[in-house]
């Protein structure tokens, strides 16, 4: 250290503002120790209001969560065998004959026209879902509207290569 250091004399102005922190320092401790003791009568009147609306003291621990009462509402049945495929659509067509005509002869067609068709009068309809032959009935009239009363299912429909499929790829 240099000498000029020692020799030197201290400042009278030292002692002042080292009094003047000090004394800084504890307006500063009284001050956090009276929010302090406004933070706990805060936490005591807290504890007092939830004791109150608990009806009594606090317990050890928190208490249970117990939901509302809620109203069951009623079990909706799923639908059991032929009702689960109650909102599929199918194209489902009737087929009354056929017959062959060169294109000349469609164009010749009019309001009225009478194509002559490869089955009677009489003879069972195919009816085809999905463009697959399902059954045979016979065309009837009843209030005025065309019906088809099923006669015979088609053994075929039911064993086809894609019925199979299905039936191995579920089981």
């Amino acid at each position: 250290m240099p000498d000029d250091a020692k020799t030197k004399p201290a400042d009278p102005k030292a002692p002042a503002a080292a009094e003047a922190a000090v004394r800084a320092a504890e307006d500063a401790l009284k001050a956090g120790a009276a929010a302090a003791e406004s933070g706990a009568a805060a936490l005591s009147a807290v504890e007092s209001a939830l004791r109150e609306k608990a009806g009594g003291e606090m317990g050890d621990g928190p208490a249970p969560f117990e939901p509302p009462p809620f109203e069951k509402a009623p079990k909706a049945e799923p639908p059991k065998g032929i009702d689960l495929l109650s909102d599929v659509n199918l194209n489902v067509k009737i087929e009354l004959g056929r017959t062959r005509m060169v294109v000349e002869d469609v164009l010749k067609l009019s309001e009225g026209a009478v194509i002559e068709l490869d089955k009677l009068a009489g003879d069972p309809v195919d009816v085809y879902v999905n463009d697959r032959p399902v059954a045979r009935g016979e065309v009837l009239v009843l209030n005025d509207n065309f019906c088809v009363r099923i006669n015979e299912i088609i053994a075929g429909a039911i064993d086809a290569p894609d019925v199979q499929t299905a039936k191995s790829k579920a089981g």
